[in-house]
């Protein structure tokens, strides 16, 4: 089993100082990869339901690091890492500047980026970066991934489509990783799982939240329905990386008369569930360690480094 962990992309550890000291503990304690969230602007109005909290609200304020430069300055900080975008909201940039933009950071990690992709949830932003229409994002993302995929081989390429056109470019330096970064698909709706079939790499949801729990037997469920819808596609479902996004680990004991969530209750109850993930295929489990201070933070992965990594 891989670990990773979400990156402070706002809050008291968004600076400098804190965002490296946090990447030089995770490489000294053997996580595999971090993870870089996504918004562009946040308004200050949001009636669009957030999909991981019970009640739909975005508890989220405040200024927040744009991911590709966040994801280049990682780039520069590490050395082992893999750099995920988790989730780059795909039809909140241009789909040219965006291929390059990540080919340009893959070569500078030398192939250490991974495409951890969304449709988006928040109409709002949309209007603000007067991007795609919101109701067509699913298809705008399918057609910007294609896009992605074709700039990235380095050869000529035009593109003619529903949403974005462009006569014959070369888009170079092409990644490292060839045919391009690997691209992971968010969300773990019907058709975040018909989107993992058909295009992704990897599938990338979110569980261990109250408002989205996904344990094993539903875990077991979504995988077998992907399996045969890329079995019916034509796909090896054997080569498809799975990265769980967990939330939480905090090593804990939950209320009396509540039932104890996934990865807490300490370090064996811990294992335990993790144990579980990996028998059904998952690759790649990530959780969160943000914190008010930078020292507990760092107490907070190197406490998961030696209960769970090197357990």
């Amino acid at each position: 089993m891989r670990y990773g962990f979400y990156l402070p992309t706002r809050g008291p550890l968004a600076n400098r100082s804190d965002l490296s000291a946090i990447l030089d503990t995770a490489e000294k304690v053997g996580f595999a990869s971090t993870m870089v969230a996504d918004h562009i602007i946040l308004p200050t109005k949001i009636d669009s339901p957030y999909p991981y909290t019970v009640k739909g609200n975005f508890l989220s304020q405040g200024e927040c690091f744009e991911q590709l430069a966040l994801m280049s300055f990682v780039a520069a900080r590490t050395e082992t890492m893999r750099i995920v975008s988790s989730v780059m909201i795909v039809p909140h940039r241009n789909p040219v500047f965006n291929a390059k933009s990540l080919a340009t950071i893959d070569v500078l990690s030398e192939g250490r980026v991974t495409v951890g992709i969304g449709v988006g949830w928040m109409e709002e932003e949309f209007k603000a970066l007067d991007t795609a229409c919101f109701k067509d994002r699913g298809g705008v993302t399918d057609e910007y991934v294609n896009i992605f995929r074709k700039l990235w081989t380095g050869k000529p390429v035009s593109y003619q489509g529903e949403y974005y056109s462009f006569d014959e470019v070369i888009c170079e330096p092409v990644p490292v990783q060839q045919p391009g970064p690997p691209i992971w698909i968010g969300g773990h709706s019907n058709p975040a799982l018909r989107r993992v079939a058909k295009l992704g790499d990897g599938w990338h949801p979110v569980g261990a939240t109250a408002a989205s729990p996904l344990p094993p037997a539903e875990m077991r469920e979504k995988l077998d329905k992907i399996k045969g819808m890329m079995d019916a596609n034509g796909r090896d479902f054997s080569k498809l990386e799975i990265s769980y996004k967990a939330p939480i680990y905090d090593g804990g004991v939950p209320p009396e008369g509540e039932d104890r969530r996934l990865f807490t209750g300490g370090k064996d109850a811990a294992l335990s569930d993790i144990a579980e993930f990996e028998a059904l295929g998952v690759d790649e489990l990530v959780f969160d360690f943000r914190a008010d201070t930078i020292s507990e933070a760092l107490e907070r992965m190197q406490q998961f480094g030696e209960d769970i990594i090197n357990a």
